[in-house]
């Protein structure tokens, strides 16, 4: 499914507008900058937490030797942030069942 797929289920389902359901589901979900609500809380280095469903949230990964895979040379790849997400009970027992 897609970002228009999913704006037509919401437009379907909550009986309004395909074009306002786009709206929402950009509102939600944009990465642009400046824009969408998980990716600003991301950014603020606060989590979402969306009850039932799951956890996005922020993660620092360390700074850890690698390989080139092209010449087997060994490179350090640099500590960063980056974001995660960790489905709740609620999603998991639904999705395994």
């Amino acid at each position: 499914m897609n970002k228009t797929e999913l704006a037509d289920k919401v437009a379907a389902q909550t009986d309004i507008s395909r074009a306002k359901a786009l709206e929402v589901v950009d509102a939600i979900f944009s990465v642009a900058s400046g824009e969408g609500i998980i990716a600003t809380e991301l950014d603020a280095n606060r989590d979402v937490t969306l009850a039932g469903f799951g956890k996005f949230e922020t993660r620092m990964r360390n700074a850890r030797e690698g390989r080139n895979p092209a010449t087997g040379a060994t490179i350090q790849i640099a500590a960063k942030t980056v974001a995660s997400f960790k489905a709740a009970k609620g999603l998991r027992d639904r999705v395994s069942s």
